[in-house]
């Protein structure tokens, strides 16, 4: 209980904060800042949900219900986007589709035009470029549960579905697409609230949603009330998301068979329809990550090449795994006592607080630092009022200034992670082996530290994988809780790429691009396995 009151801390914060902002700011806000940020936000969830949706599940069909050449190379590569955060893929394409970047300059050799005015393509800085970078990024929050899905419950429904009759079409329309309902659900919310969360490929991409109306407001006009007021509206759109994703599956069940479950047989393509297939899955894999890694990868070479690796990116470097190690391990211990207390103190009570717990992850990045700002200055006056009765020079700002905010906005939003990975590893211990330990005269302590955590290491890593990764690539929340002086890869990052020193910045970038590849690799094998 005391882990769910911290998880909502920010949020009720944030309500109460709110509230002492003047009640004449809201038709401001809704004339000149709410009217714009809502449609583009809009526009942005629903071309971004589109566009996941689609490519998540079509790729996801097709490596699972075919057999083409190139199929088990793009099976795990089409997984590889979310090594790239989205800002960092907004930062490559700002470089490559500038007017004088290698695209469009070999567009215009080819065409025989000498000048950027004689031919230019789109500019990429629109809502619309931001909808198709984006969805082509996350695209895999779709496509994992989609496969996992198909490869799970699937072939046993279309071989009844073939023996009546059913042709390809037909199949894909009436058994495989309702089969796919919840896991398309599931990955549409993920991936919008990831999306609605982004700030960075919003900003560099000049496009105004709520996110960067709520960081425009706190930071460059100095409104908190006004800030706490737009997140508000952000935290009611997420809200929202959720239960529309609840709701749709409401009632409805997907269960297989009681009978042994058949591996999907896969349909052998040949000629054009190979082809067209491993056109169709190479493109997500080419726009979300191979074209911005190799672009990476070649500015990071030039960067070393003229001018050497930088002195300080080492220094970024180990502050940002600092950071992320520390949070790691506070969310996976947090983690542990969440899965395990309702299955050693079964209650309403423990249940509840348990799902209360997890629910930081649909709270964007930015509403938790507007949240967590107060409460932190205050709890630091308080210490600093306290440690200036004992020394002359009391330290005004320890939390904030140790990184301790930041550390909190980390476990909260990515403690359902490691909850959710360490449930997946406690559920396949059996009951039976709890009483066994219960009845040889173990406390719930002792079926704790005796079973249920060496039965669970494997989890317990693999959680703690993602949760150091997603903490290396968090863009909102460390711009606005980190200390002073401190800079991580994904802050350096935004500061080269704000001032237009694109180069400077792709080290970092391709640092956070490795590192997040090692959870990338390890959801593959789960998925193969």
């Amino acid at each position: 209980m005391l882990i769910a009151a911290g998880a909502l801390l920010p949020v009720v914060v944030l309500a109460g904060f709110a509230a002492q902002g003047s009640i004449g700011l809201w038709p401001h806000l809704l004339r000149n800042v709410l009217a714009n940020a809502l449609g583009q936000t809009a526009i942005l969830l629903a071309g971004v949900g589109v566009i996941v949706a689609v490519i998540g599940t079509v790729t996801a069909w097709l490596i699972a219900g075919f057999d083409f050449p190139g199929r088990r190379i793009l099976g795990w590569a089409l997984a590889l986007p979310l090594a790239v955060p989205t800002y960092i893929v907004a930062y490559a394409y700002l470089d490559i589709l500038h007017p004088v970047g290698p695209v469009q300059s070999l567009l215009r050799d080819l065409l025989g035009y000498s000048s950027p005015r004689e031919f230019r393509l789109p500019d990429i800085r629109s809502v619309w470029g931001c909808v198709l970078l984006l969805g082509f990024v996350l695209y895999p929050y779709v496509y994992l549960p989609v496969r996992a899905l198909f490869a799970t419950q699937a072939a046993n429904l279309l071989e009844a579905s073939r023996t009546l009759g059913a042709g390809p079409a037909r199949v894909f329309w009436r058994v495989v697409l309702p089969l796919a309902r919840p896991a398309i659900a599931v990955g549409m919310a993920l991936a919008l609230m990831e999306a609605l969360n982004d700030i960075g490929a919003a900003e560099f991409l000049g496009v105004r949603t709520l996110t960067v109306s709520v960081y425009a407001t706190w930071i460059n006009r100095g409104d908190l009330p006004g800030a706490a007021q737009i997140a508000i509206v952000m935290l009611l759109i997420v809200v929202s998301l959720v239960l529309v994703e609840r709701r749709a599956r409401r009632g409805q069940r997907y269960a297989g068979g009681a009978h042994r479950l058949l591996p999907l047989s896969r349909t052998r393509l040949r000629g054009a329809s190979a082809v067209f297939a491993a056109l169709v899955c190479a493109l997500p894999v080419l726009v979300g990550f191979a074209a911005p890694a190799a672009y990476l990868a070649h500015q990071a070479w030039r960067r070393v090449v003229h001018a050497g690796i930088p002195p300080r990116i080492w220094v970024e470097a180990g502050q940002t795994a600092a950071l992320a190690l520390v949070a790691t391990l506070v969310a996976v211990g947090l983690g542990l006592v969440i899965s395990a207390a309702p299955r050693l103190r079964p209650s309403p009570a423990t249940r509840a607080a348990a799902r209360i717990s997890t629910l930081g992850y649909a709270v964007p990045g930015t509403i938790l630092a507007i949240g967590l700002l107060p409460v932190i200055t205050f709890a630091d006056r308080q210490i600093s009022g306290v440690l200036g009765w004992f020394m002359t020079n009391a330290p005004q700002l320890l939390l904030l200034g140790s990184g301790a905010a930041l550390i909190h906005a980390y476990v909260t939003r990515f403690l359902a992670i490691g909850t959710g990975g360490i449930e997946a590893g406690m559920t396949r211990i059996p009951l039976s082996f709890d009483h066994a330990a219960r009845s040889m005269g173990q406390s719930p302590t002792g079926v704790f530290r005796r079973i249920h955590l060496p039965l669970t290491r494997a989890s317990m890593a693999a959680a703690g994988l993602l949760i150091f990764v997603d903490c290396v690539k968090e863009l909102p929340a460390t711009l606005l809780l980190r200390p002073l002086n401190v800079e991580t890869l994904a802050t350096h990052l935004y500061g080269e790429a704000a001032r237009g020193t694109y180069e400077d910045g792709s080290i970092a970038a391709l640092l956070i691009v490795v590192i997040g590849m090692l959870p990338v690799a390890l959801l593959s094998r789960g998925i193969r396995a």
